[in-house]
């Protein structure tokens, strides 16, 4: 006889276990899975909550976004960005560093984790940008860092990114001890053809479109390619969004480089011509690609070429997105209450299997960046789920968004399948699209500290 007492007991469902869909309970104790059975085997519990034959996933991660906060808060701050991640369907996010203050140092990174512990509703982890002084770099692991952030596109670290001595001796330290993400488009590449469309007078969308050139995007990863072959350092390609970009992180991975990337949601499910209608609320960077390459970034879906599909969520204020010239709009799309509800429509829709959401959105985001026991169902593992309603038709309405940003290219889409309850640590977080836990629920993710 079972005289074990759980926390939590989750009935009458199905649930996504070892590749597979199964009529299950789940039992959670102390935040974790403590048994995944039917209903016959399952323990006692404090409480048992019936799913009604929702279909249970496990968490969602998204290891690109952008919760501002500190001297950006604004546009977002971390109540409001994690309030958006659990309607979302979203358990765990990464958080990007290009904030006010630059999170860069030992310091900055320990000032925003202790700001953002009282008042996260998801597990956060934290990137650092590079510092200026490389022997910095130990105490930024030190202190928890989940992964380092590269942006080619602006200086924003204190790496000087115009040099390649200075990136090849940053990744030798890093090596294989975090992941680098990197946002590959070349500074130098852009920004002379921004100069020359401003000298000419061309300061619209089509313009941005031609500064930010597929060929700045493939100049970047090759780059990159070549300082990893130096290094063996573990390198992430945020949002790749053209064919050439693709292709070349595909024949690196070939040869055996460590190299892993990522495409967003807009870029699979909008292209340059949704920017007639959209205009700068759709403008981000690198920005929205021609059928030709939306087509391209399904194909690599498809043969797993791409590992992660990440939001980039990226709020601004409305005023900020309008600006008059293109060149003074902020760059951006809010994208962490959309992206699963798009994403399931393809599942709906038969052009994208569970399996295929899961391995972009949770197993492969676990691995990469060594989230342990999260990412799959399995005892022992954080109770992290998502339950959704695969049948069930919405439509996207931004002016209802948690996030702060409350507009979209995707405002008015009518999708089918939607996130109805969100479990973090074996708390429901998010109901039918409320949010009823107090702030501070989420766990603040520590690399570990690892050691050279």
């Amino acid at each position: 006889m079972n005289t074990v007492n759980v926390d939590l007991i989750l009935k009458d469902l199905k649930a996504y276990v070892n590749g597979a869909v199964v009529k299950c309970c789940i039992a959670v104790e102390n935040g974790k899975v403590f048994k995944i059975a039917k209903e016959t085997h399952m323990p006692k519990a404090d409480t048992k909550i019936s799913l009604n034959g929702l279909l249970v996933l496990p968490g969602l991660i998204d290891v690109h976004v952008h919760l501002r906060d500190e001297g950006k808060a604004c546009k977002e701050d971390f109540c409001t960005g994690t309030a958006a991640a659990a309607a979302g369907g979203f358990t765990t996010v990464l958080d990007m560093p290009n904030n006010n203050p630059v999170t860069m140092s030992a310091e900055t990174l320990r000032n925003r984790m202790e700001l953002a512990e009282g008042k996260v509703l998801v597990n956060v982890g934290f990137y650092s940008e590079f510092p200026k002084n490389l022997k910095e770099i130990d105490e930024i692991i030190g202190e928890g860092a989940v992964a380092f952030k590269l942006f080619l596109s602006e200086q924003v670290g204190g790496l000087n990114i115009d040099y390649d001595y200075a990136l090849t001796e940053a990744f030798k330290t890093v090596a294989s001890r975090l992941p680098i993400a990197v946002h590959a488009e070349d500074k130098n590449m852009f920004k002379n053809a921004e100069n020359r469309l401003k000298q000419r007078g061309c300061n619209d969308v089509k313009a941005f479109l031609e500064a930010h050139s597929e060929t700045a995007e493939v100049k970047a990863v090759k780059r990159i390619i070549e300082i990893v072959k130096k290094t063996g350092a573990r390198v992430h390609f945020c949002h790749i969004s053209t064919k050439k970009g693709l292709k070349a992180v595909a024949e690196a991975k070939k040869s055996g480089l460590p190299l892993t990337c990522e495409a967003t949601p807009h870029h699979l499910f909008l292209s340059a011509d949704d920017l007639k209608h959209a205009g700068t609320l759709a403008l981000t960077m690198p920005p929205l690609r021609d059928r030709s390459h939306v087509d391209f970034l399904w194909e690599g879906v498809k043969n797993e070429l791409i590992d992660v599909a990440a939001s980039d969520h990226a709020p601004h204020t409305i005023a900020e997105k309008k600006a008059d010239k293109v060149w003074d709009v902020k760059v951006g799309i809010p994208g962490l209450e959309t992206s699963l509800p798009l994403l399931l429509t393809e599942i709906n829709a038969g052009r994208l299997g569970i399996s295929d959401l899961l391995r972009l959105m949770a197993e492969n985001p676990a691995k990469i960046f060594k989230l342990k026991d999260r990412g799959s169902l399995k005892e022992g593992y954080k109770a992290d789920f998502v339950a959704v309603d695969l049948k069930r038709e919405h439509r996207i309405e931004a002016a209802r968004f948690y996030s702060k940003a409350k507009y979209s290219p995707f405002d008015g889409r009518v999708v089918k399948g939607k996130p109805v309850k969100t479990f973090v640590g074996g708390q429901l977080v998010m109901d039918e699209g409320e949010i009823i836990a107090k702030a501070g629920c989420g766990e603040i993710i520590r690399s570990g500290g690892l050691k050279p």
